[in-house]
This record gives C-alpha cells, sequence and structure tokens, in this order.
C-alpha cells in the first residue's frame, strides 16, 4: 500500500494507517510513541472517533483536532462522534475541547461488566466552526452547559380576592394558567402564548409577582419559574375563557384560605402569600421566602 504522509502540530506526530475503507488508525508519536486515535466508519459519512493516548488530555485534544481535520479534508466525512462514559470527566473535557459538541444521553447504551452504563454522545459536523474561533468555542460550551427549564404562570385574581385556576387532563391538582417556556421565546412572551393556547384568551400581563426556584420532583429536573401579575378581573371574566377542552378541562375561582389539598404543595405554600401581597416582587425557593 502506498504510505500516508503524517500529520503534524509541533512536536506531535500522527502516522495515518493506509485507509482500508472502513478504519483509519494514527499512531500518535511525541519523541515516545504515545498510543493511538481510530477514526471507524459507520455509515455512510459518518464514522466514530475513539482514542488510546498516554501523555494527559493536552495531547488527547491535540491529536484529535489533527485527527478531525485530515478525516474531513481527506476522507471524505462528514459527522465525526464520539461515544463518552459521563462518569468520565476528563473524557468528555477532551471531546469538548478537540470541536465535539455534547448532544445528548444514551441510557443504558454500554455494558461494562455485566453492568448497563449511559453513553454520552458527542458530535462534530463537517462544517462546525472550529474550537479556537469564538463562535465555535461558544458553540461548544453551549452544548455542555446545564440548561434549565423556565416556566411561566399566571396568577389572575378576581375582585374577591379569589385566584383563577385550571382542572387539566394530566394530573389532579388544580393549576395556574402558563406552562413551559419554548426555546428562543421570552417568559413573557411564553405566558401570552399559553394563555392564548389554553383560555382563547391573552390576558395584559401587569408585571412579576415571584421568582422561585424549584428542586427536582416526581422525574423532573430542576427548573426557574416566573409568575406574572395577570390583573384583578370581575368574576364573569371566566365566562369568556375559552378552555382547550385538551389540556384545560374547565376554570373556577377559589379564595386563597382554601387552596389546601386543591393545589401541589408548592402552590399551597406560595399562592396566599401572593395574593396578601400581590404589589411586592417576591424572592422564592420552592414556595417559600429566600432570607438574607
Amino acid at each position: 500500500m502506498t504510505a500516508v504522509d503524517p500529520l503534524s502540530d509541533g512536536e506531535l506526530v500522527l502516522r495515518p494507517s493506509p485507509p482500508n475503507g472502513q478504519v483509519t488508525s494514527f499512531a500518535v508519536e511525541h519523541g515516545e510513541a504515545l498510543g493511538t486515535v481510530e477514526v471507524r466508519r459507520t455509515s455512510p459519512g459518518v464514522a466514530l472517533v475513539t482514542w488510546a493516548l498516554d501523555g494527559g488530555p493536552g495531547v488527547a485534544q491535540q491529536a484529535l483536532r489533527l485527527v478531525s481535520e485530515y478525516a474531513f479534508a481527506e476522507l471524505g466525512l462528514e459527522r465525526l462522534q464520539v461515544e463518552v462514559d459521563p462518569e468520565l470527566h476528563s473524557s468528555a473535557r477532551v471531546a469538548i475541547r478537540s470541536g465535539f459538541r455534547r448532544e445528548g444521553i444514551l441510557r443504558g447504551a454500554a455494558l461494562v461488566e455485566g453492568e448497563r452504563r449511559d453513553v454520552a454522545i458527542f458530535g462534530m459536523r463537517a462544517g462546525d466552526p472550529r474550537p479556537d474561533t469564538v463562535t465555535g468555542w461558544t458553540a461548544l460550551m453551549d452544548s455542555a452547559l446545564p440548561k434549565k427549564r423556565v416556566i411561566a404562570h399566571v396568577v389572575v385574581r378576581d375582585t374577591g380576592g379569589r385566584v383563577l385556576l385550571c382542572q387539566v387532563s394530566y394530573k389532579n391538582d388544580l393549576e395556574l394558567p402558563g406552562g413551559v417556556v419554548e426555546p428562543d421565546e421570552d417568559p413573557a412572551t411564553g405566558a401570552s402564548r399559553e394563555m392564548e393556547e389554553e383560555l382563547g384568551t391573552a390576558l395584559p400581563l401587569l408585571g412579576v409577582l415571584a421568582i422561585d426556584w424549584l428542586p427536582r420532583w416526581e422525574g423532573w429536573g430542576d427548573a426557574v419559574e416566573i409568575l406574572y401579575d395577570g390583573g384583578v378581573h370581575d368574576p364573569s371574566l371566566i365566562d369568556r375563557l375559552q378552555p382547550d377542552g385538551f389540556e384545560i378541562k374547565a376554570l373556577s375561582w377559589h379564595a386563597p384560605e382554601a387552596l389546601t389539598g386543591l393545589v401541589s404543595p408548592l402552590n399551597a405554600r406560595r399562592l396566599p402569600m401572593l395574593l396578601a401581597s400581590p404589589n411586592h416582587l417576591h424572592n422564592l425557593s420552592n414556595g417559600s421566602p429566600i432570607t438574607t
């Protein structure tokens, strides 16, 4: 077979094997042999990258960057993928700093010594901005940093001090109008959109009543919730609203002292407090005031 020219970056040298159509391996040297990087095609245009290297994470990052450029330019690949045990944080950092974006978790996808383990997937496309550019590095960090859900609910009151609650189809607790904010949607727009979808009318938002942090609960991850002031209305408002009949089955007014047992423990803690002091911005954690 024809010899393939080595790749180099400073004193780091990678010697590719002659491609056999399925696997290309790279012997990595830095004055001495440090191990190998392998590119294995898994489907047309797509390959899995693995490595077994001495010399620390800096060497691995440098080697993977060289291999990635070679794979796109010389092997004609369009996507590279790295699969890492989520508990191996050093390997995940190597993947990120080499230009691979974190894309998700395959639960129980690997069998290690008889135990099912999760697999974290990192991917790179041929056209992705490289990690040594501002947009490339930002995209990498955005893929790896935590992302919290944002929830926007609306507290609508009547002239008797009662709060508007929804009977929903997916749980027994009565709930405030509103819901989860979509990606690239500001929370106020999300609250208005949810009201329009659920009630047929987007009531004006008069301000923020509370900002609450919610811990993990019944399978949900933690979240930040914004509770908006939906204003004070005549009780007849409820007759003009149009529940969607799918998610929202019915609407009703409820006095703050009568909420226990009707709403979640979270709302039973915080709603009477918000209704008693609607002109105050409440800074909450799991429905209780944050004190300093």
